[in-house]
């Protein structure tokens, strides 16, 4: 028996329910990247929702906020608390599965990864995933996942009814119909509107996806960017910019019928794999380039060459080198976040894309404003002897079409929006010398774009940006 349980049972009124208090003190939680570390009061691991009501019940008589985490993937502080912690890891059960209709009923703190590798065996899949599959489908939510493709919104657009056990302890059942503004807010809820428990999903026919990526001129991607094309090639492109080099990458990828070409201990192996660094020395790449990022921490005018080396091994260093696989799509859409970082990354409008490379590009290459390829406004913030790393990620959902959508959606409202992201990696723990400047800068950007920060990631902006 648990002391600690018993003493707040009894100070409660609550020993005598039957139903465990799964609580123990001295736990430190610290996020994915090692970024934030918190060490709350409590540490609760419930097992079903009648745990997790009684241990909201509990809070609220003692008076203590209940923070919620899964995986601790958010980049940021938002799941670190000294008052009570409350983790679903154990929360995590397939409720209910139909293989004819695609409905599926989960506990809130499965992970990604194995409601994929269920649904998969029966022959079913999410329409849509992010670039990792470890964290739970509540911390998803939470946080506005979303992929990249024009024909998909945010990773939410699947989920078709919810439970949440709210601030009295009580667990109400929320979708498009019943208590619709309810659901509205936790399809995006920041953890702040209670515990979502459980999560009702509109699962799609398992599928395969044959992709290909490309490396070629920043010039020919901004070139297809403006025709139109760029992003309505395939059902699923995302794009890798390297600024230094005025490069990119241009992957994009299609449900296809064709035979698969790497499975899953292929990928492990490196067998016909994406680029060099999931190729045939996996480790060594993965060591060598955070090698050199340790490098640049105290030499940072080394990053546009390490640019230029690590992501030529990866991806060839000609313009047009080309590369490809057909994959199962759960990991197809999937991408490896290598180390510890900081990620900042924000929606705009689509159709703001070129000009906000192009500005960004100016201001790292500190291009004087009556440079031919300076473009716009130029960025307040002094450039010299600041290095970033790369790439810059480049992403695209349309929640035009989207209904409900969540009340805190940051994505743009009447058109199609663009995620740009600007990852700083953490070699061996080391916080790179750019951060702050390079974050002012690219928030002030992105602000002057419309844009708005993406609610988990590490954005300076206040809460008047965040409003968009």
């Amino acid at each position: 028996m648990n002391p600690l349980a018993t003493s707040l049972e009894k100070a409660t009124g609550d020993e005598d329910d039957g139903i465990p208090f799964r609580a123990r003190r001295n736990h430190v939680h610290r996020t994915w990247a090692g970024t934030f570390t918190s060490l709350p009061e409590l540490y609760i691991q419930p097992q079903t929702i009648a745990e997790v009501e009684k241990a909201v019940r509990l809070a609220q008589q003692r008076g203590r906020r209940i923070v919620t985490t899964g995986s601790g993937h958010s980049p940021s502080s938002l799941t670190c608390t000294s008052s009570w912690m409350l983790n679903l890891d154990h929360l995590s059960r397939i409720v209910s599965l139909d293989s004819q209709t695609g409905i599926v009923v989960v506990e809130a703190g499965i992970r990604l990864g194995a409601l994929t590798e269920t649904l998969s065996r029966h022959g079913l899949a999410l329409p849509n995933l992010g670039s990792i599959d470890q964290q739970s489908i509540a911390g998803a939510l939470a946080t506005g996942t979303h992929g990249s493709s024009l024909r998909h919104g945010l990773v939410s657009e699947a989920v078709t009814g919810l439970r949440i056990t709210l601030a009295g302890g009580r667990t109400e059942r929320c979708d498009a119909r019943v208590r619709p503004e309810l659901f509205r807010a936790a399809l995006l809820s920041l953890g702040a509107l209670g515990v979502v428990v459980e999560v009702t999903i509109q699962a799609v026919p398992a599928f395969d996806i044959a992709w290909r990526q490309r490396m070629d001129a920043e010039a020919r991607m901004l070139e297809s960017w403006r025709e139109g094309t760029l992003w309505t090639q395939a059902e699923f492109v995302r794009v890798w910019w390297f600024p230094y080099t005025r490069r990119a990458v241009v992957w994009r990828g299609d449900k296809t019928e064709r035979a698969v070409t790497m499975d899953e201990e292929q990928r492990g192996r490196g067998d016909g794999a994406k680029g060099w660094l999931d190729g045939v020395w996996p480790r060594i790449s993965f060591n060598l380039h955070r090698g050199l990022l340790w490098l640049a921490h105290w030499v940072p005018s080394v990053l546009p060459t390490v640019e230029w080396l690590v992501f030529g091994l990866e991806y060839g260093f000609a313009d047009g080198t080309e590369t490809g696989a057909v994959e199962p799509g759960r990991r197809a859409l999937l991408m490896d976040c290598l180390y510890s970082q900081f990620v900042n990354e924000w929606a705009l409008p689509l159709h703001r894309g070129p000009e906000a490379l192009a500005r960004l590009g100016a201001w790292l290459h500190g291009l004087p404003a009556e440079h031919p390829d300076h473009y716009g406004r130029p960025i307040p913030f002094p450039v010299a002897g600041l290095y970033v790393h790369a790439p810059i990620e480049v992403r695209v959902c349309d929640t035009t079409k989207s209904k409900p959508r969540p009340l805190l959606d940051p994505t743009a409202d009447n058109t199609p929006t663009l995620f740009l992201n600007a990852t700083l990696y953490r070699p061996f723990g080391l916080n790179p010398p750019c951060h702050h400047r390079y974050y002012q800068a690219f928030e002030w950007l992105m602000s002057d774009l419309d844009g708005r920060p993406h609610w988990a990631k590490n954005f300076l902006a206040g809460r008047a940006e965040g409003r968009g």
